[in-house]
C-alpha cells in the first residue's frame, strides 16, 4: 500500500528502488564534518510529480547520521551551517523582505514545531518602519507570524497566510511545520526544506490547502522535520503486515519529543537569522528576542 508520508525522499524511493523515472533525479553530498548527510530530489515534469505525489520542485533532505536532532551535538554550529548554505541554494537570490509562517498548535508537543521556531526568530519589520533615528540598512525586513490550526481559529492557515502577505508583500514567504514520515529511522533525524510550499497534514491525511506560490502569489520556501509516524507504516516496515483497524489514524511520536521540538525550532530558527541578519551576532539577536 502508499505510505503516509510529508517526505519526498521516501516517496521519491519507493519509486527509484525499481525503476528510473525520467522526470525524477536524485542527488546526494555529505558534509561529514557535521554529520550531516543531503538528499536532494528534483521533481522536473508532471508525470514524475504525479508518480510520486509531490509537486514538481526541490526537496532537499538533511539527515543527521549520528543520531536524533533531540540530542546535545558538539556539531550544533556546523549544522547550522550546513542549514544555512542548502537555504540560501534554494532561495537562490537572497531576499530582503521576509515573511515567516509558523504552522501547528502550540499546545500539542509533535505539533508545535512552528509556533515554537516563530518565538525564535527575530522580527524586524517594525524596526525598520518606525526607527527612523537608527541605521537598520543591515537588517533584512523580516514579518513573523503564527496562524494556530482551524480547530481553534475557524480559518485556515493559508487563509490567513494570504491576507497578511497581500498587506506586507514579501518576497518570500518561509513556512515551518511538523512534518509525518513512514520510516522510523527518519523520525526526528531528517530536516526537509523545499521550495514548494506545503499541504499541512497531508503526510497523515488530514490536508489543509496548500500554502504555495500557486495559491498565495509568492515564493514559498517549506521547512519541517517528521516528528510522528503513521501506525500503518510502522507495522508494515517491521513485520510486513496491515495494522488492526482499530490503529487506523493512530500517530507514533518518539519519548523524546519534547527535545526533538525546541533542539529543531532552534537550529532552524539560528540558521533563518543568520542567513537574514549576517551582520548579528547569535548574542546579539537573542538579547533583541527576549
Amino acid at each position: 500500500m502508499s505510505k503516509r508520508t510529508d517526505l519526498a525522499f521516501e516517496s521519491a524511493q519507493q519509486i527509484l528502488t525499481t525503476a528510473s523515472i525520467s522526470g525524477l533525479a536524485q542527488y546526494q553530498r555529505n558534509y561529514e564534518n557535521a554529520d550531516i548527510k543531503v538528499t536532494e530530489i528534483s521533481v522536473d515534469d508532471q508525470k514524475a510529480s504525479e508518480m510520486i505525489g509531490k509537486p514538481i520542485g526541490k526537496y532537499v533532505t538533511i539527515e543527521n547520521t549520528n543520531g536524533c536532532f533531540s540530542l546535545y551535538s558538539d556539531l550544533f554550529e556546523e549544522q547550522i551551517d550546513v542549514l544555512c548554505k542548502e537555504l540560501n541554494s534554494l532561495m537562490g537570490k537572497t531576499p530582503r523582505k521576509i515573511m515567516f509562517a509558523g504552522l501547528g498548535n502550540r499546545a500539542i508537543t509533535p505539533d508545535s514545531l512552528g509556533p515554537i521556531t516563530a518565538e525564535k526568530i527575530f522580527a524586524t519589520r517594525h524596526i525598520k518602519r518606525l526607527a527612523k533615528d537608527i541605521d537598520t540598512s543591515d537588517l533584512s525586513d523580516v514579518s513573523v507570524i503564527t496562524t494556530g490550526v482551524m480547530a481553534q481559529t475557524g480559518v485556515e492557515s493559508s487563509e490567513t497566510v494570504k491576507a497578511l502577505a497581500g498587506i506586507i508583500k514579501p518576497d518570500v514567504i518561509i513556512i515551518v511545520d511538523a512534518l509525518a514520515c513512514s520510516d522510523l529511522s527518519h523520525l526526528g533525524t531528517t530536516i526537509q526544506l523545499t521550495n514548494t510550499g506545503i499541504s499541512p497534514g497531508s503526510g497523515v491525511e488530514n490536508a489543509r490547502k496548500e500554502l504555495s506560490f500557486h495559491t498565495l502569489g509568492v515564493p514559498c520556501i517549506a521547512i519541517g522535520v517528521p516528528t510522528v509516524a503513521d501506525m500503518n507504516s510502522i507495522a508494515e516496515e517491521l513485520c510486513n503486515i496491515q495494522a488492526p483497524e482499530e490503529f487506523d489514524g493512530m500517530l507514533v511520536t518518539p519519548k523524546s519529543i519534547d527535545n526533538l521540538v525546541l533542539r529543531s525550532a532552534g537550529l532552524i530558527a539560528t540558521a533563518i537569522n543568520r542567513t537574514f541578519h549576517p551582520e548579528l551576532s547569535d548574542e546579539e539577536i537573542a538579547s533583541l528576542i527576549s
